[in-house]
């Protein structure tokens, strides 16, 4: 239900946390979270393992309900909605492990996808919504360097470009919040210059966040950076203030400012 002051408040953002806390038993995953995200920005959520980034889009994405506090999504209150309620409000997501058809082609895997997205699966059979689904799907495919590997089964990928295909079938639902959790994750050098090229040649209707380990790609990706640690937000800015920033260096790298924080730790 959409709240006045929900809409007043978060109409204008695709994404919006006000003191969202998750709690399991005695642990807390998040201690009051207040996260505003513009529409067309790139934020990069950085930390150590165990900082709750991962259940911060956990909880965006409806897998799992916060102990207090709202989510609200393109002005509309989804504290309490369901996951199927998200990408109706434009929102794709990936994981830390990957989520594909491995009996299924690239092409499959990604038409699977798009009719996921547009619903009507019937009218799919057959006809020009399949033969557009599959347009679509070799376009996306060629976007995220697999057009070679169009008619392959997803399980005769190698990992980076298994990765490179979650990326895709996110990408193909038209989203225009896309929340990508370590996209870089078992890349070589290669597929993360081209990750990083992908995804700053994203289109500014997109909002985009991303959890990530590499600093390479958070960096050049990112126009604004939020750091947590122990379930807290311990600090967020521009992403040229966050490269000097003793917090940063601390907390995610274990070192003082003045090193190569540009460089894969």
């Amino acid at each position: 239900m959409i709240t006045e002051t929900t809409t007043k408040g978060a109409g204008d953002s695709p994404l919006t946390l006000t003191s969202v806390r998750v709690a399991f038993g005695g642990l807390i995953a998040l201690a009051g979270i207040d996260l505003d995200v513009g529409r067309g920005e790139r934020l990069a959520i950085l930390g150590p393992n165990g900082a709750g980034k991962t259940t911060l889009f956990n909880v965006v994405a409806g897998d799992i309900a916060p102990s207090a506090g709202t989510v609200t999504i393109a002005g509309e209150d989804v504290t309490s909605a369901p996951p199927r309620r998200r990408p109706a409000l434009g929102v794709a997501r990936t994981y830390q492990k990957t989520r594909l058809f491995s009996g299924l082609t690239v092409e499959q895997n990604l038409v699977l996808a798009r009719v996921g997205k547009v619903g009507g699966h019937r009218r799919f059979r057959r006809g020009p919504a399949l033969a557009d689904a599959r347009e679509r799907a070799r376009r996306v495919a060629h976007d995220v360097w697999l057009g070679d590997f169009v008619d392959q089964p997803v399980a005769s990928l190698s990992h980076g470009q298994q990765r490179q295909l979650e990326v895709g079938l996110a990408v193909i639902t038209e989203p225009q919040l896309l929340l990508l959790d370590e996209p870089a994750s078992g890349l070589s050098r290669g597929e993360r210059e081209r990750l990083i090229e992908f995804l700053t040649g994203l289109e500014k209707t997109v909002t985009l966040v991303l959890i990530e380990h590499d600093m390479d790609v958070a960096l050049q990706v990112a126009d604004r950076v939020m750091v947590m640690a122990d379930g807290e937000k311990v600090a967020e800015g521009e992403t040229e203030a966050m490269r000097n920033d003793e917090r940063v260096h601390e907390i995610y790298l274990g070192t003082q400012p003045g090193g190569p924080v540009g460089e894969s730790a």
